[in-house]
């Protein structure tokens, strides 16, 4: 359907073959499989890291603010730019989601200056998004949560194999959080992992995933136990073992896909210097520490941003937006203002996402300019 789509699978025969040795092992539910993939993300990110897949990363955020004991009147800080799931969990987990603006049309992620304005006496958590894999400034944001004892959360749905200062998204907070959903830089359909370096939070997070059950089905599959306890109030936010052994294979793409990225997005600032349209975080140097999940650009001021989109739909090439704004939802309608944060609506006014995926080509993302200068013409 699309000459240019807004991303691809990066998969191959190693994906099916995952598969088809999950199915012939005849156990499917979370088992050895999602325990290698728990230990290899864990090497990933740092050898002294638990790591508990989970179904979504929204179950792991949900399941962080519960680690982190965040309900009725408390508040979450979190970024005005970003997917639904951030505020609805904190809705879920019975709290109040309170907006940071971005710092700049430049810089769109929060920060420490961003963040602190919004800091109450009900102030519980924060929650920072590491925007298009591009790393917030965690420690300026780390040393003020923990100057004002408050909990935070690593939004690393964008970042995963990105880095600040030689530590690793998702590594950085109280509790860390990704996505491994289709367009993710790590991909298995559906899926999360949660992460902490606490104990105590990492046994908090385990109980969660699994009905606050003391063993596991696969403990009693293997005659380890017999029955189980129930240790406290759980969900059931379990991984099954294709999805791990998909996601065993994506981590050792990681590195390369990442690279694949971080190039194309070289090629996407060098075509469009100079023109009228820029590229989120545009301000900084290529850095192999970026994740490059997205390819977020601002279209000009009084841009008709449904013309050009439909422009290039027109012509193949597949867009989309990230995001649209909370107080364009009719859920919060009568609870965000755009006058919380001027920058985001701004950029939520003229956001624009173009493909980028580790296979696309240097003459695909030279089309999409090209047909994108056009339509903004």
């Amino acid at each position: 359907m699309w000459k240019v789509p807004l991303f691809d699978l990066n998969y191959d025969t190693r994906e099916e073959l995952a598969v088809q040795e999950v199915i012939a092992s005849r156990w499917l539910t979370m088992g050895e499989k999602t325990k290698d993939f728990e230990s290899q993300f864990s090497s990933m990110l740092g050898s002294d890291i638990n790591c508990h897949a989970v179904s979504s990363a929204t179950a792991a955020l949900h399941m962080a603010l519960l680690a982190l004991d965040v309900g009725p009147g408390d508040e979450v800080i979190i970024p005005a730019l970003t997917f639904i799931a951030d505020a609805n969990v904190v809705k879920m987990a019975g709290a109040v989601p309170v907006l940071a603006d971005s710092v700049s049309l430049n810089d769109w992620n929060i920060s420490a200056a961003t963040i602190e304005p919004k800091i109450t006496a009900n102030t519980k958590a924060v929650i920072v998004v590491h925007f298009a894999g591009y790393a917030c400034d965690m420690a300026e944001i780390s040393a003020l949560c923990k100057s004002r004892n408050i909990g935070l959360v690593e939004d690393a749905a964008h970042a995963p194999g990105a880095s600040n200062n030689g530590i690793m998204c998702g590594a950085m907070g109280d509790v860390g959080c990704f996505s491994f959903f289709s367009n993710k830089n790590l991909s298995v359909g559906e899926g999360g992992m949660v992460v902490t370096r606490d104990e105590k939070i990492s046994n908090s997070l385990k109980a969660l995933r699994s009905h606050g059950m003391s063993t596991l089905t696969l403990d009693r599959h293997k005659g380890r136990a017999i029955s189980y306890d129930v240790e406290q109030v759980g969900l059931n936010y379990r991984m099954d073992e294709i999805r791990a052994a998909l996601g065993i294979v994506q981590l050792e793409k990681l590195v390369e896909g990442n690279h694949s990225r971080c190039a194309l997005t070289g090629i996407y600032k060098q075509a469009l210097r100079g023109t009228n349209v820029s590229m989120a975080f545009s301000h900084l140097e290529l850095s192999e520490n970026n994740a490059y999940h997205i390819a977020p650009v601002l279209l000009p001021e009084h841009c008709d941003r449904t013309e050009v989109i439909g422009k290039l739909r027109e012509s193949g090439i597949q867009t989309s937006i990230h995001y649209p704004p909370f107080w364009s939802f009719t859920a919060y309608q009568d609870f965000v203002s755009p006058a919380d944060a001027p920058v985001v609506v701004d950029i939520c006014n003229r956001e624009l996402t173009l493909p980028l995926y580790p296979t696309m080509t240097g003459d695909q993302v030279h089309e999409v300019v090209s047909k994108l200068l056009e339509a903004v013409q």
